[in-house]
């Protein structure tokens, strides 16, 4: 894989063991070692948490992520919150990933170039001020019609899913290569997920994905460890 191949973590907390502040304390520590190894963007995919709870921990990884900006310029990594436009404009996230069952990404923008307006905005005087003025916007897609259809509306890039089998989510039917390599004829970049292994990351980037996502893939492993071998076995 390239240089350039587009690396993508996706938290899941409650894999974690112990109480929830034990779990929220190992999130943030992966959230951390996910930035300083170069992944680039992170999708906080805390969907059980009730709005408080979620804004709450959201604040704390873009604070986390900001600090590691500030000692590293170079850094790239990005901070994505699953779902919900209105904590990442209150947070000063970087952008959303949408499922496919929530409003456009022409809609995202067009909420967060309101809220970019003086007084326009209930999200509070830190999202007018710091959010940034073009969202990054990921897609979730699970055909390639989806993928085309995220394209047309200005999505930044699709999330195709699930390319592989996951024995963890029964009934889950991968999509498999030819239909990953069939999304790819969008006009955007997409991102393979699913199911996504060292041994088969290979094949998502020979169908012409720009990248690849996973959850257990990162957070099981050393993540510098990943990334290294991801991006060294082109």
């Amino acid at each position: 894989m390239a240089e350039s191949c587009l690396l993508y973590y996706i938290t899941d907390r409650t894999a974690f063991p112990g109480d929830e502040p034990t779990r929220r304390r190992r999130l943030l520590e992966k959230i951390s070692e996910a930035a300083r190894a170069g992944v680039d963007y992170i999708q906080l995919r805390e969907k059980d948490l009730p709005t408080r709870d979620l804004e709450s921990l959201a604040r704390e990884a873009v604070g986390i992520i900001a600090q590691l900006r500030t000692a590293n310029r170079e850094l790239r990594t990005a901070l994505l919150i699953n779902s919900r436009t209105d904590v990442a404009l209150s947070v000063d996230a970087d952008g959303v990933h949408l499922r496919s069952i929530d409003i456009s990404p022409e809609e995202v923008r067009r909420i967060w170039k309101k809220c970019g307006a003086a007084d326009s905005c209930g999200a509070g005087t830190p999202a007018r001020q710091l959010s940034p003025p073009n969202p990054l916007i990921a897609v979730s897609c699970h055909s390639p019609a989806e993928g085309i259809q995220a394209a047309a509306q200005s999505a930044t890039f699709a999330v195709f899913a699930p390319v592989f089998e996951k024995k963890d989510i029964p009934g889950a039917r991968p999509t498999g290569l030819t239909a990953l390599r069939q999304a790819c004829a969008a006009n955007i970049p997409v991102v393979a997920l699913g199911g996504i292994t060292l041994a088969n990351a290979r094949s998502c980037l020979a169908a012409g994905a720009a990248g690849i996502a996973a959850i257990r893939l990162f957070q099981e492993n050393n993540i510098a460890e990943i990334v290294r071998n991801l991006r060294k076995n082109s």
